[in-house]
């Protein structure tokens, strides 16, 4: 090969080079698509701009994990000399405050800092958080299912690392009951606290069969044992389909709240939420976002494949959009909260089948617990 020839395949192995590069807005969409995929469980605003010759990236994440995500990205496609200009969101929080616990029953986290912004979902107490961002009485935090919300300080019992290392170690005991009170003294009427199924307190001491039990803010009462289960051996429940349903069971006729997670009351994905969570499983917070997880059956699924437990996804039948889910029961039957909580019928020669025709998609979740989007709270690294 001549010197002429050398130089038009060097040329041309440079030119199929420079074509295959990527820029580092495609980088940072691409690692966007991968890690930040939905705004409902990830901060992510970034951007990259080209300054002269050289790129600069900015704007805001949630984590530091994230930040190391981008500047790994950025080095891998060739770009280790640009300007850093993100800013993390938990790097403002003293790590006093980096954790916390829910120190209510019941909380209620919304959509921006504010009592009249839209109600995004509950949290019960006990339940760990990651705190994100201070905004006045505020705070943006991300909860165990990764769904990021704003809560008020009042709702809060702020921890430490250490804190919460020690809180994951103590002896904890869950609700189990529909719903129960923390009181005073044993056999006692006088409420220190009221108490709805999946709260979880500390053991200070035991009594015949009642236990002084501890919230995250240190308030101290007693609970009968009935009522409740030692926390890391109820997590070792297998897959219980009928736990399952006679939680969903049990709140039958409760009242449609949106963004309800609880059994005082619940929407939809909140219904199929607190039924799982009696079962020991954390499901996604949206209807949508279940919907992507699981062992999936498409639409046209003859609904006897269907099995006690399976989620079923119901909306907009030309976009595909998930908009509603319920939970199967047998025979042909589900349950879910529209309105109310109540049961429907997949037959439309039945009695009681709805408007809401045949689902979208199912989801089994038994056998796919561990999988993306389905974590047994025995294995979540926030509780234990």
């Amino acid at each position: 090969m001549n010197i002429k020839s050398l130089i038009i395949a060097f040329v041309l192995a440079m030119t199929s080079l420079v074509a295959m590069a990527i820029t580092p807005v495609e980088a940072l969409n691409d690692l966007k698509q991968r890690i930040a995929p939905d705004k409902r469980t990830a901060v992510w605003d970034v951007q990259a701009t080209q300054q002269g010759s050289k790129w600069v990236v900015s704007g805001t994440v949630g984590t530091q994990a994230q930040k190391k995500a981008i500047q790994a990205a950025m080095i891998k496609n060739g770009y280790s000399g640009y300007t850093d200009k993100i800013t993390v969101l938990e790097d403002g929080i003293p790590a006093a405050r980096k954790w916390a616990l829910i120190k209510l029953s019941i909380a209620t986290l919304r959509t921006e800092p504010k009592h009249s912004a839209e109600m995004a979902t509950q949290g019960i107490m006990g339940s760990p958080l990651k705190v994100l961002q201070k905004c006045d009485d505020w705070y943006r935090v991300q909860m165990s299912d990764d769904y990021i919300a704003y809560v008020p300080e009042s709702s809060l019992a702020f921890k430490t690392e250490a804190q919460m290392k020690a809180w994951r170690k103590a002896k904890r005991y869950i609700v189990t009951a529909y719903d129960s009170r923390l009181v005073t003294e044993p056999h006692g009427d006088e409420t220190v606290s009221d108490l709805v199924m999946g709260n979880i307190l500390e053991l200070k001491a035991e009594q015949g069969r009642w236990y002084k039990l501890a919230t995250p803010d240190g308030r101290v009462g007693w609970v009968d044992g009935a009522d409740v289960s030692e926390l890391s051996q109820w997590s070792q429940q297998g897959f219980s389909a009928a736990q399952i349903e006679k939680t969903a069971r049990r709140m039958m006729g409760s009242s449609y709240l949106w963004g309800g997670t609880t059994t005082k009351v619940t929407d939809c994905s909140g219904l199929t939420k607190v039924s799982y969570l009696s079962n020991g499983i954390i499901l996604q917070r949206d209807a949508s976002q279940q919907a992507l997880t699981g062992k999936i059956m498409k639409k046209g699924t003859d609904w006897h494949q269907y099995e006690t437990g399976d989620l079923l996804f119901f909306g907009n039948e030309k976009t595909g959009r998930v908009t509603h889910v319920g939970i199967y029961l047998r025979d042909g039957k589900y349950i879910h909260c529209s309105g109310q909580v109540k049961i429907n019928s997949l037959i439309p020669t039945a009695s009681d089948y709805p408007y809401l025709y045949s689902p979208l998609s199912a989801s089994r979740i038994k056998g796919m617990v561990g999988t993306k989007g389905i974590i047994a709270l025995k294995n979540h690294p926030w509780y234990f």
